[in-house]
């Protein structure tokens, strides 16, 4: 008998680990290496919700918090819905997890039976199809276009139910390829699921916070209210405040999801730690002078890598919305020798051969379920990515 569960072996490892762990590894060797891998803005939190974390400690907020999350945090979140998003929410609508990944996978446990359905559209985050495929569900993976933005239609999501749906998911902007819908895009999207009563919505609004110029951001039960019965809206404090290390991450959604979350959140991790819930506190109510400024560099960083990218050779380097991710599509260079004299094949080929001639790292699309593309995180300075640009169109310029 073996020890090991079998759905393991359904499961991949996250290939941008995997490609962060290459970096580091060549870098401990001595190499000098740019990392365009990691997804978490370089920024430190900010000095207020820092200090909320201080005080809450010494006011003695060190015990066990709701498995839901306190009761401040959940009426911070309610607020927060309702003030940008124009969504009515109770705190008893609301759960709190450790990170997103806990709000989308506990959904999923809850509510998957083998052979459910999940659409998703590609390139996705690497996560959701393993976290289907961990729940005994199969992933639907519906492929988008270049042409039309990395977004996915109204007509590829229609052929895409069938009887077994359960979920679909929407992550706006997206991460990997930072495209972000509009409302009047989110409305054909959401005339399609009306239509089937019986799938529900799981959006990813974690970048919410990340998109430029005049885009306006919207959530789906903003855009059509009757889907609210049937749609869980999750958002976190990583980004927008960067508090990846805090790991707090949220929800809104109908009770009966929200009881099952937090009866199998009771038998797993209870709640999140308290001294981060003080703080995300702090971050939803406190000043958001923070997110202008942040959006500011990375719009600049932004257009700075797409200006870059698409002056390289081989390379179509869309201009993303939002995030802080491009995916260029590298399949002019596929088939071209590499100075090494391998020839690339793919663009885990593309990336790796990246990596060994310019000591440049990025994660290869195939991760995100569609190539020829990789995906380059722009959450580091304007210099670094200058310096990345310019080691990438080097790069490029070499192939043969």
């Amino acid at each position: 008998m073996a020890f090991i569960a079998d759905v393991l072996s359904r499961v991949k490892p996250s290939a941008t680990i995997a490609v962060t762990q290459k970096a580091r590894d060549l870098k401990a060797k001595g190499r000098e290496i740019i990392s365009l891998s990691v997804g978490e803005p370089d920024f430190d939190t900010p000095e207020n919700i820092k200090n909320a974390a201080i005080e809450a400690i010494r006011r003695g907020e060190t015990k066990y918090p709701p498995v839901l999350g306190i009761v401040p945090l959940r009426e911070a979140i309610a607020a927060k819905f309702q003030r940008e998003n124009g969504l009515d929410y109770k705190a008893s609508d609301t759960i709190v997890g450790t990170g997103g990944k806990q709000i989308l996978y506990n959904a999923f446990l809850v509510t998957m039976n083998e052979g459910d359905e999940v659409i998703i559209p590609a390139p996705y985050w690497v996560s959701y199809p393993e976290m289907v495929l961990i729940n005994g569900g199969e992933p639907v993976i519906v492929p988008t276009t270049i042409e039309n933005a990395f977004k996915l239609q109204p007509a590829d999501l229609e052929r895409a139910i069938t009887p077994r749906t359960k979920w679909v998911v929407l992550n706006s902007p997206s991460n990997p390829s930072g495209a972000a819908y509009t409302r009047e895009e989110l409305k054909g999207l959401t005339d399609v699921l009306m239509r089937h009563p019986h799938v529900w919505v799981l959006t990813d609004d974690m970048y919410e916070h990340l998109v430029y110029g005049d885009f306006v951001f919207a959530t789906p039960v903003q855009v059509e209210p009757g889907l609210k019965d049937r749609t869980l809206t999750m958002n976190g404090v990583s980004k927008s405040y960067a508090m990846t290390g805090w790991r707090i991450g949220y929800a809104a959604g109908p009770a009966q999801l929200i009881k099952a979350m937090d009866l199998v959140q009771g038998q797993q991790t209870s709640g999140a730690c308290t001294i981060a819930q003080w703080a995300a506190v702090e971050a939803l109510n406190g000043p958001q002078d923070f997110i202008p400024k942040s959006r500011k560099a990375f719009e600049e960083r932004r257009d700075l890598v797409v200006s870059m990218l698409g002056q390289a050779k081989y390379l179509e380097c869309p201009k993303p919305e939002g995030a802080f991710y491009v995916y260029p599509s590298c399949a002019e260079a596929i088939g071209r020798k590499a100075p090494s004299g391998a020839t690339i094949a793919s663009d885990t080929d593309f990336v790796s051969e990246l990596l060994d001639a310019e000591g440049v790292a990025a994660v290869q699309g195939t991760a995100f379920g569609q190539g020829p593309n990789f995906r380059v995180s722009y959450a580091t300075s304007l210099k670094v990515l200058e310096d990345a640009c310019l080691k990438i169109q080097r790069f490029t310029a070499s192939l043969r």
